[in-house]
């Protein structure tokens, strides 16, 4: 039963011109000041979310983007400021991407973070799919070269639970040997401790599962790493047979009690007007502009290169035939109504999965304002939240 709801903010700042016949994404530059527009934005959409009774803000980690799209390199960093603002919301890092960290240091920050905010920020995983991001930083990005990325992070991430959950530890690897066994103050390091450790332990983490392989899944349950499915840049809604096979993974891995939507955050689009036909119309283009930026980056797999090239080009994009919002919708990966249908729509998924206790919803798509974010989340967390059993916010 879904008990608690959240909403996703990935950085984007507020565009004039957005969907298909708008500017294209590479002709994007925006300026300084453009750009660190992000933080007042996450700043009131952390306090209207507070105000409402949402459990959780959601946002990634993300560089170099002068396009305005992803604009937080620091997760961690505004969490603790974020919090200051807030009084019970909590933060969720949809990821903090691995490969671009030291993971002593990223472990370090998350400490810091979790005891200066008394618990609020969630730690999360990723891997890294922009190879302008990834490759930057000195490590193939999974665009790059996805077999030595996934090596690397999976590395990382047993030392960074080795280092939350043990007074101390050691670690000797293909890319990392932590300690050094080198002389110190009259002995040799054999071992090190992390300082300072999180307060609450164990760490509650989370990984966006965008490949649904059965490896990644497999490493995530090893490491007690809960899923993250749709509502970032991954396409369509919940898969069932992701779904069941996540379940069927937690189970073979000893989990209890496990049901379907256990120990998942299900994202879903969504978007609330007083008809159908409004809610479409006002929308669209702000899915318009997802697939231009995410369907050159792999993420909408039935495109060809000649369908991306046509998606650069605004005198062409918008009769190409590409998805529309009706078809995204009967796919399942948004929702789009009153608020009566948007409740039944969310009321489907929890009957379809009854282990299922939190969704992340709203409208944070490319470019859309923060009047209209603001508007969305007013509009959810007063006409649909209250029909579910929500936890109240820091019980």
């Amino acid at each position: 039963m879904i008990t608690r709801f959240g909403s996703l903010y990935a950085g984007h700042v507020d565009l004039d011109d957005v969907g298909y016949d708008a500017t294209p994404v590479n002709d994007r530059r925006l300026s300084d000041k453009q750009l660190s527009s992000v933080f007042p934005k996450a700043e009131a959409i952390a306090v209207k979310m507070d105000e409402l009774g949402n459990d959780t803000f959601w946002s990634a980690e993300h560089h170099f983007q002068h396009e305005g799209y992803e604009c937080i390199p620091n997760l961690l960093m505004m969490y603790v400021h974020l919090a200051h603002l807030t009084k019970n919301l909590r933060f969720g890092c949809g990821f903090n991407v691995n490969p671009m960290w030291h993971p002593l240091r990223l472990a370090e920050d998350y400490a810091t973070a979790d005891i200066l905010t008394q618990g609020r920020v969630i730690f999360g995983v990723g891997r890294g799919y922009h190879s302008r991001e990834v490759d930057t930083f000195g490590v193939p990005s999974t665009d790059t070269d996805n077999y030595a990325n996934r090596e690397m992070f999976e590395e990382q991430v047993e030392i960074i639970m080795k280092a939350f959950n043990e007074a101390s530890f050691s670690h000797q690897g293909k890319h990392y040997t932590l300690p050094p066994e080198v002389p110190y103050r009259g002995y040799t390091l054999k071992e090190i401790t992390l300082v300072p450790r999180p307060m609450n332990l164990p760490v509650e983490t989370w990984q966006p599962m965008v490949s649904s392989t059965q490896r990644s899944m497999d490493f995530m349950a090893s490491h007690g790493i809960q899923a993250i499915i749709g509502g970032g840049a991954v396409t369509g809604g919940p898969s069932d047979d992701v779904v069941e096979r996540w379940t069927e993974t937690l189970v073979n891995h000893g989990y209890k009690d496990v049901q379907l939507g256990s120990r998942l955050v299900v994202g879903l689009p969504t978007f609330i007007a007083d008809t159908e036909k409004e809610a479409i119309e006002q929308s669209r283009k702000y899915l318009e502009e997802d697939m231009k930026m995410f369907a050159p980056l792999g993420f909408f797999r039935a495109f060809t290169p000649e369908m991306i090239d046509t998606l650069g080009d605004p005198s062409r994009a918008p009769t190409a035939g590409f998805p529309t919002m009706e078809d995204t919708i009967a796919a399942g990966a948004w929702s789009c109504g009153t608020a009566d249908m948007i409740t039944e729509r969310v009321m489907e998924i929890q009957d379809k999965y009854p282990g299922l206790e939190y969704m992340h919803v709203g409208c944070g798509r490319q470019g859309t304002p923060l009047d209209v974010m603001i508007e969305q989340l007013e509009r959810f967390g007063k006409e649909v939240m209250p029909k579910f059993n929500v936890d109240k916010p820091g019980a």
